[in-house]
């Protein structure tokens, strides 16, 4: 594969951005080698700057769910742009998108649009300090809430314990205001809980966990966080970022039926365009400015461009069959890739939810915390990335990281890249020896 184009621009961006990127992962730092400069992109596939073409399975991670350069998602674009781009003011384009989301999902009466799913965090934390008057919040190892001050942290040590910063830069007097608790375990929130009961807002959890791993959660351990909030008077706050309108409309609430009392969204409701959002009840929402005392403002939130193009996604997403479809083709992806590694023999899995996938060095059935993750098995990922890529596939730089399929991507698009797969897999098992 030639990368000359891109090393050039590398090299050149080395000079501009701290460490020539705008965003750490992108550095390829976990994988090795230049990452790659993408100059274009058209349905599932996307070409960099020598050329090169790729299937995608990163989509931006996560919102173009769609595929790229949607025809829809681009004419609602230039539509709207032929009239502006930003005005810092109230439009129609906001009406549209907001009153979309809220008429097609139960849980949710009020929302309000910010331009990332790090600012929707950001507020929806402060939503619930201000609304329940607490400072306190708990937040679970494996779960990425975005580059958020208080919730940019680990866990110190004890059962229930306080954080410590994992950035240079966060006070630790921040950190302090945050409980760190391992994943699926009821003890240490009930611990938690007696310990600083009148002090904690709210309950932060990523409900399908997918920045550390795919971690999924069994219901009974949302359901069992519903109804201890419930009983504390604590606010359950579900980071649907990533999740929210990718595994339904409705997101991890609806698929598991449990209404959080916060939602953040991100992602997919830009349609690729910079968008989140956070929402509640009228009652809750009803706390932030202008109505109430929770401050929270932003020049670009709501901007037309950014509503347009995610109303433009929404509605496509609404369609019959639309989330049906994007989960059996996922299957049946995995599952020719499956079917070869278990007749190796291979220690590896591929954790599935909805339309999202993340590749496991072992045998495990089920991994629901980050600490069942071995590190040394990421030697794998590093080898099955530079594979992969050799044969026109894009991955994610990270095996922490998960990937999607687009509507865009096609039965055969999937076959061509289940055969990479299965080929890169079977030169990264002959290679990697792990302890």
């Amino acid at each position: 594969m030639i990368k000359v184009n891109s090393e050039k621009l590398f090299s050149k961006a080395k000079q501009l951005f701290p460490g020539g990127v705008n965003s750490p992962v992108r550095a390829f730092k976990s994988v090795g080698g230049t990452p790659l400069f993408i100059k274009k992109g058209d349905g599932c596939r996307i070409w960099d700057a020598d050329g090169n073409e790729f299937i995608d399975f990163c989509c931006s991670w996560g919102p173009l769910i769609l595929g790229h350069n949607n025809k829809q998602v681009r004419e609602a674009i230039i539509e709207t742009t032929s009239n502006g781009t930003s005005f810092g003011t109230p439009t129609v384009q906001e009406n549209e998108l907001g009153e979309l989301i809220l008429s097609n999902h139960r849980f949710v009466e009020r929302i309000r649009f910010v331009s990332s799913g790090t600012e929707a965090a950001m507020s929806a934390l402060r939503l619930a300090r201000g609304y329940t008057g607490r400072n306190k919040v708990i937040k679970f190892e494996g779960c990425y809430h975005g580059h958020v001050d208080a919730l940019l942290v680990e866990a110190g040590s004890g059962l229930a314990t306080l954080g410590t910063s994992t950035s240079a830069g966060v006070p630790e007097s921040f950190a302090q205001e945050t409980i760190v608790l391992p994943l699926n375990d009821k003890t240490a929130v009930l611990n938690a809980i007696a310990e600083y009961k009148d002090e904690i807002a709210c309950i932060a959890i990523e409900p399908i966990p997918a920045n550390n791993g795919l971690l999924i959660q069994g219901r009974e351990f949302l359901q069992f966080l519903r109804e201890v909030c419930t009983e504390n008077n604590i606010l359950l706050f579900f980071d649907e970022v990533i999740s929210g309108f990718r595994i339904g409309f409705e997101g991890a609430a609806g698929f598991y039926d449990i209404k959080p009392d916060v939602i953040a969204f991100g992602k997919v409701i830009g349609g690729g365009m910079p968008v989140g959002a956070y929402a509640s009840s009228a009652e809750v929402m009803n706390k932030v400015s202008p109505m109430g005392p929770v401050y929270q403002a932003g020049t670009l939130s709501g901007n037309p461009v950014a509503m347009a193009a995610g109303a433009a996604a929404l509605k496509e997403c609404l369609t019959d069959g639309f989330y049906e479809k994007m989960e059996s083709k996922t299957k049946l992806f995995i599952d020719k890739i499956l079917t070869h590694t278990r007749s190796k023999g291979y220690l590896f899995n591929i954790h599935q939810m909805g339309s999202i996938f993340w590749l496991t060095f072992s045998d495990q059935v089920s991994v629901r915390k980050s600490s069942q993750i071995d590190p040394e098995s990421m030697n794998y990922f590093t080898v099955l990335h530079k594979e992969l890529l050799e044969r026109g596939i894009y991955l994610g730089p990270s095996g922490f990281e998960v990937g999607f399929i687009s509507a865009a991507h096609t039965e055969n698009d999937l076959e061509l890249a289940a055969n990479a797969f299965i080929e890169s897999l079977d030169i990264a098992f002959s290679e990697v020896k792990v302890n």
